[in-house]
């Protein structure tokens, strides 16, 4: 797996590279931009050739996006269904002219509408970006969520729904959120735990299909649907999990970044991202299969 973490694009695209760079990342996640405004400054095209040089000089890759924390493409007021589509073609756009290789997104909430009218309402909604940014090459991940409130894709199966239901499932894939697979009460702690989440997942959507993973620890218990994020191995996570994780052969690919609590300096990063190198090629003590 390819450690990393999530970096500012404070002062412009490409310092997210540059700070990455400084903690030691391999891959990195970023905001295209303020990911709590529903608009933000067009993207020019000297700020695109920078952020691809500093891609290219620091050999920094994949770089993947997480859409605005606004959108909501299960939403069923029209008025917000429409604003959320729109504000996801302007993340598409961005995305793909910094050549990412995936956005990352909640799949939506559905507000008291129900499961099946949320999963419609994302179904059209992909359909209609996908016909939007037809020929672009950057996929759209949709991430395991904690189950808060009426949120969706907590379950293997909601996912499922979704890249059964869609016209251009090639366009679309997962990303993994471990503090999120806890919360919604998949046991990923024991050997028998992460093997059968695992088997879970790929009999759902397939293992091919997980383009990213976020590594965070949890405040919360199995369970909670509670989104609660800390150190790695300061929650009720431990080290075990991410042990499984950074050695599994088929995620050996996918970029697994973090979105844990962190300073200016990087300091916090670096202690994460340190302690995750030191559990690869670490047999797990407790799996005696």
């Amino acid at each position: 797996m390819k450690l990393g973490a999530h970096m500012s694009i404070a002062g412009g695209v490409a310092t997210a590279i540059r700070r990455g760079e400084r903690v030691g990342c391999e891959t990195i996640q970023i905001f295209t931009k303020n990911n709590n405004r529903w608009e933000g400054k067009p993207l020019m095209p000297d700020e695109r050739e920078e952020f691809i040089r500093e891609q290219r000089r620091t050999g920094i890759e994949p770089i993947i996006a997480h859409n605005g924390y606004l959108i909501n493409l299960a939403s069923p007021q029209a008025d917000l269904y429409e604003r959320s589509i729109r504000a996801m073609v302007d993340e598409i756009e961005r995305g793909e002219a910094l050549e990412l290789a995936g956005l990352v997104l909640h799949p939506g909430a559905h507000k008291g509408a129900g499961l099946k009218a949320g999963v419609r309402r994302i179904i059209a909604a992909l359909d209609r970006l996908c016909a939007a940014s037809s020929g672009y090459r950057l996929r759209l991940l949709l991430e395991t969520t904690a189950g808060q409130g009426t949120s969706i894709g907590h379950k293997f199966k909601h996912l499922q729904m979704i890249m059964a239901g869609v016209s251009r499932p090639e366009r679309l894939g997962v990303c993994l959120d471990t503090c999120h697979l806890l919360a919604a009460g998949y046991e990923i702690r024991t050997p028998s735990g992460y093997a059968d989440t695992m088997r879970q997942l790929d009999e759902a959507v397939g293992l091919s299909q997980v383009r990213a993973v976020h590594l965070n620890d949890s405040l919360k218990e199995l369970g909670s649907r509670v989104d609660r994020h800390t150190h790695i191995g300061q929650g009720v996570l431990g080290l075990d999990p991410f042990r499984r994780l950074v050695n599994d052969a088929r995620l050996a690919d996918v970029p697994g970044v973090l979105e844990t609590p962190k300073n200016e300096a990087g300091d916090e990063d670096r202690m994460n991202l340190a302690l995750l190198r030191s559990l690869r090629d670490v047999p797990d003590e407790t799996d005696n299969s």
